[in-house]
């Protein structure tokens, strides 16, 4: 095993969650297209919109992917795999909940290796790297809010939400940015190569969140902060270089990592709080919690 790269005294502790969209014609849970670059809300359905009374239905070309990825892998395939809800209270999400796999994700363990190229010229090396996978689970993209074209307002495009996403989370297993970009290109490549995803970043397809976090060798792991929706390997090398600078300074400054100011001792005062409707009618009085299993799936044609 290599010694890790130190930055100043410290080790850099990096892991990926990374989500690709899936190159299915439709979306997750309903029949909408996934067409991009439609006119807003052109390509949302009765179930994209959450409307009363409709039910999401599994589409089999998304469970497809996910194990042809678990495949590439190695990973184990769950005969089985569970969805559940996850509450998010976002204008771009009507059901104000996210369907996605916690318990039994579609894929469990499996790998990605690669080689990190280090050095110019007669100095270059090639060094084998592995990057050791948690999961990778599906589950519904949201929408996207709009805001220059509104003065004072924010529109919302639902054209996005129900799009079929495949989460690939990784061990912690990256030790500089360099090694983080190696690994992002690499997944890049098998996803397009196995056909799951056409891997447009700029239209969002191939986008990573990176977790990084800084701490002093043999020492437990520091506090980690995330930074989302990464979809260049440029920036997202120098947004990792630029967070493990400043996690330094902070941790040399006397100051934990998750601070970037002190917490003010007299807090302004706040507003009121407005009391939420207690009618039948309110969102919170009437929405069904479940949780339901990925049998049964419909339409292989998708």
């Amino acid at each position: 095993m290599t010694t890790s790269k130190l930055i100043h005294g410290y080790e850099v502790v990096i892991g990926f969650e990374t989500h690709t969209q899936l190159a299915t014609k439709s979306k997750i849970f309903s029949r909408a297209p996934t067409a991009f670059g439609a006119e807003p809300n052109t390509q949302a359905c009765a179930v994209d919109l959450a409307l009363p009374g409709t039910l999401p239905v599994m589409n089999r070309e998304a469970v497809a992917c996910a194990i042809k990825l678990g495949l590439a892998l190695g990973s184990h395939i769950a005969p089985v795999s569970i969805f559940a809800r996850k509450n998010y209270f976002y204008p771009d999400l009507p059901k104000g909940y996210q369907i996605s796999q916690f318990e039994i994700p579609v894929v469990q363990g499996g790998e990605v290796e690669f080689f990190l190229e280090t050095g110019k010229g007669a100095d270059a090396t090639r060094e084998k790297k592995t990057v050791r996978l948690v999961r990778a689970h599906l589950e519904e993209d949201a929408g996207k809010s709009l805001h220059e074209d509104f003065i004072g307002q924010s529109g919302i495009d639902l054209n996005r939400a129900g799009t079929p996403l495949l989460e690939i989370v990784t061990e912690p297993d990256m030790r500089s940015s360099e090694e983080a970009v190696a690994y992002a290109k690499e997944l890049h490549k098998i996803v397009t190569w196995i056909g799951i995803c056409d891997g447009n970043m700029q239209e969002g397809s191939f986008r990573c969140d990176a977790n990084v976090s800084v701490r002093k060798p043999g020492q437990p792991l520091g506090t980690r902060r995330e930074i989302k929706n990464l979809n260049s390997f440029k920036f997202m090398q120098q947004a990792i270089d630029y967070e493990i600078r400043w996690q330094i300074e902070q941790i040399e400054d006397g100051r934990p990592p998750c601070c970037s100011t002190p917490t003010p001792a007299k807090p302004a005062p706040c507003a009121p709080r407005k009391t939420l409707p207690t009618t039948a009618t309110s969102p919170i009085q009437t929405c069904h919690r479940y949780t339901f299993q990925s049998i049964g799936c419909k339409n292989s044609a998708r």
